[in-house]
């Protein structure tokens, strides 16, 4: 449903049921009162600011008189908030956008919230890269339970088993309900698939010859493809501590590209970056 539309007799129950989620704004005006004119510009220029918390609703009286009396309107501009079918808040007369505003929060959820919503939404569609910056974003904002759980999953679709491992590590026992159980069988399953034959042959190896820096590098290799990145990260730091050119400089090369493949925002390859700066600078 659109930002801002025009209340009519068509679309009235269409309104009205989609006030059942969100908050819709009914705006009676008419073109007779200037007064509902200007109210008018300052709602739709809010309506504009808030991307998508809310639906606001106009209503032209001199054209939907039966709307307008079904509501009982005695004067115009008068600006009634709807939710699940019913007005629970509004205003008759002009005010200022912040009076608006400090109206309208009592009512319209948060910007985490939304993100998160349309976040479920792309999960249940599998597409886990479009929910990633949201729930990124909804979380730094309000770091709850729900949304840490929603992040895990998106993690654990995109094989980021680190990430998705210290989300779930963070939920308290409270809020490990049946999600959180899945979450974690998950991840358990995930963590299993990634600890391959190849993998564990190559360990023994790098156990057997630590200075052998190509075998160290081969296991890097090998756990960044099996998602294992920080201890890929990990075994890679350790030689550059002793010298950040070894192995004449593939060591730190094949440490930068596991950073570049994470990408700027992932706290690991952020924490990394860091240690290597020290050891540079």
């Amino acid at each position: 449903m659109e930002s801002i539309l025009e209340l009519t007799k068509e679309n009235i129950q269409q309104v009205v049921d989609a006030s059942m989620e969100k908050i819709v704004v009914m705006a009676f005006w008419a073109t007779q009162s200037p007064e509902s004119l200007a109210l008018m510009q300052t709602l739709e220029g809010i309506t504009q600011q808030q991307a998508g918390r809310f639906v606001l609703a106009k209503v032209n009286c001199e054209q939907e008189m039966e709307i307008a009396n079904y509501f009982q309107i005695q004067s115009l501009p008068t600006t009634l908030v709807l939710h699940e079918g019913k007005p629970v808040d509004g205003f008759a007369g002009v005010q200022e956008a912040p009076q608006v505003m400090e109206m309208l929060e009592k009512h319209l959820p948060a910007q985490w919230q939304l993100k998160l919503n349309q976040a479920r939404i792309f999960l249940a569609e599998q597409n886990a890269i479009a929910a990633l910056p949201l729930l990124k974003d909804a979380y730094s904002e309000n770091p709850l339970a729900e949304i840490a759980l929603a992040l895990a999953d998106v993690y654990l679709s995109l094989g980021v088993l680190e990430d998705a491992k210290g989300l779930l590590d963070s939920v308290g026992l409270a809020d490990q309900d049946s999600y959180y159980q899945s979450l974690k069988a998950k991840l358990a399953l995930a963590l299993d698939a990634a600890d391959t034959p190849e993998i564990r042959n190559l360990q023994q190896a790098v156990e057997k010859a630590p200075d052998n820096l190509e075998l160290v590098i081969d296991l890097a290799k090998a756990l960044h493809q099996a998602g294992r990145n920080d201890e890929a990260l990990e075994l890679l730091f350790m030689p550059l501590k002793k010298d950040v050119s070894a192995l004449d400089g593939k060591v730190k090369v094949l440490f930068l590209e596991i950073l570049t493949a994470l990408g700027q925002g992932n706290s690991l390859a952020n924490q990394y970056r860091r240690k290597l700066y020290t050891l540079l600078y």
